[in-house]
């Protein structure tokens, strides 16, 4: 018969202590974090998921089990790189539990990529991203101008990277104009503060005239370690170098680091010195270029001048002799010409027809005469009798005409006057003019 341990009085068994679930789970709970409050772990990312807050839960696994893990948002901005499935990383943290649900979890503060570092993991993604957009290709790469006017630097003035340009600017061509736009080139303020120049360098330059523009930026800094060149390989300062409009060398380092910025840039230069090399050339070397290239062009045109008088020369001998047989030609074909012309010369008639024009204009002219003395004497005979009619004459011989003022017009029927008319009466040598007073139309 099966021995009955639960007393119904008391409720417990007997001699025996019965936890609560809560209990258990708390206990639990207190000996893994007591055990296990801080471990590396290793093992696989999987299932991955951010909450809108920032909190990051994902499951760690190996070829055994799985352990649940969590990273909240203040820890996840300290990882460098994008978490993804399939990645193998070795997390620091400590294991809890979630009461709950009665879960152990790991809660995870920092994060190392196995094998490969973080920096170097973050900086193959960030590489991948922006080549897939492009930022890379050779295509958007612009050509450096070749001895520019006015150069823009952004880098840190207490590096040595801005002595060093200086100084090789200074010993290449020294007239240059050199404008610095100070940023911080390490730490994480600098990421910021590098695209931050850039963007100032291009906004300044849209409001300068083309004559002042700066016409190429150099980016850069000293050597260091990877961590503090980092800054150099952020997202935000690849892309303020791409969307610059002033073409840009990028500077970092010394020969053997490479950067983002050296990859989105349109030229890289090995140091911040080669930079200063790349972007002017020797002065001394350009004048010495400038006095072959003249003495060479001064050559070109002297041996030019020789070979075109020898040429003109030839031309003008071929004109010559060319002139000579055509004139020798011609002329016999002149001759040729003239005995023809003789032939059918036409001056006889041009003779005849002067004669002819000779009687013709004696003729007319002794007609001419005649009329014109036949015209004169008609013209004579009108003369006096136009005299004989010309009211002038009329009033000559004491006879006068009057005249309704101011119209003028001749009064010829008494009806056409009144008192206190004006009248203008006209005699042979006089015109008087009167006010009429009375008008007696019955005498």
């Amino acid at each position: 018969m099966q021995e009955n341990l639960f007393d119904r009085a008391s409720g417990t068994l007997k001699g025996k202590r019965v936890f609560t679930v809560s209990e258990i789970t708390r206990d639990i709970k207190l000996i893994l974090e007591n055990t296990f409050n801080e471990v590396w772990v290793e093992g696989e990312i999987s299932g991955i998921r951010q909450i809108p807050s920032g909190t990051v839960f994902f499951t760690l696994k190996d070829s055994g089990s799985l352990l649940k893990c969590v990273i909240f948002s203040s820890f996840v901005r300290g990882v460098n790189f994008e978490l993804k499935d399939g990645i193998k990383i070795v997390c620091f943290g400590r294991i809890g539990v979630y009461e709950k649900d009665g879960q152990y979890q790991l809660y995870t503060e920092k994060i190392e990529v196995k094998g490969l570092g973080s920096l170097q993991l973050a900086l193959e993604q960030l590489k991948e991203k922006l080549e897939k957009e492009g930022l890379f290709a050779p295509a958007h790469k612009r050509p450096i101008p070749y001895l520019p006017g006015r150069i823009g630097i952004v880098t840190s003035l207490q590096g040595a990277a801005i002595k060093d340009m200086l100084k090789v600017m200074d010993r290449r061509f020294a007239d240059v104009n050199v404008i610095i736009n100070p940023a911080q080139v390490q730490g994480e303020a600098a990421k910021g503060d590098i695209a931050r120049a850039i963007n100032e360098f291009n906004s300044f330059n849209d409001d300068l005239p083309p004559q002042e523009k700066i016409e190429v930026l150099i980016v850069g800094r000293g050597g260091g370690s990877i961590e503090d060149l980092w800054a150099f390989n952020e997202e935000v300062v690849a892309r303020a170098i791409y969307n610059s409009r002033i073409p840009v060398i990028s500077a970092v380092g010394h020969e053997r680091d490479f950067t983002i910025a050296d990859l989105v840039a349109d030229l890289r230069a090995a140091t911040p010195s080669v930079a200063a090399e790349l972007v002017l050339p020797e002065k001394e070397v350009l004048e010495e270029k400038t006095r072959q290239l003249a003495q060479r062009l001064k050559l070109f045109i002297s041996e030019l001048i020789v070979n075109s008088e020898e040429e003109l020369d030839r031309l003008l001998r071929r004109i010559s002799l060319g002139i000579s047989n055509l004139f020798k030609l011609d002329f016999g074909r002149f001759q040729s010409a003239e005995k023809k012309l003789a032939l059918l010369s036409p001056l006889v008639g041009i003779q005849q027809h002067i004669s002819r024009l000779s009687d013709l204009t004696r003729q007319l002219s002794i007609g001419a005469g005649h009329f014109t003395q036949l015209k004169n004497s008609r013209l004579v005979t009108l003369a006096e009798k136009l005299s004989s009619l010309s009211p002038l004459n009329i009033l000559g011989r004491g006879y006068s005409i009057t005249f309704k003022m101011p119209q003028r017009e001749v009064i010829k029927d008494p009806q056409a006057i009144k008192a206190g008319d004006t009248i203008m009466t006209r005699m042979s040598k006089a015109e008087i003019l009167s006010k009429v007073t009375e008008v007696d139309r019955n005498g």
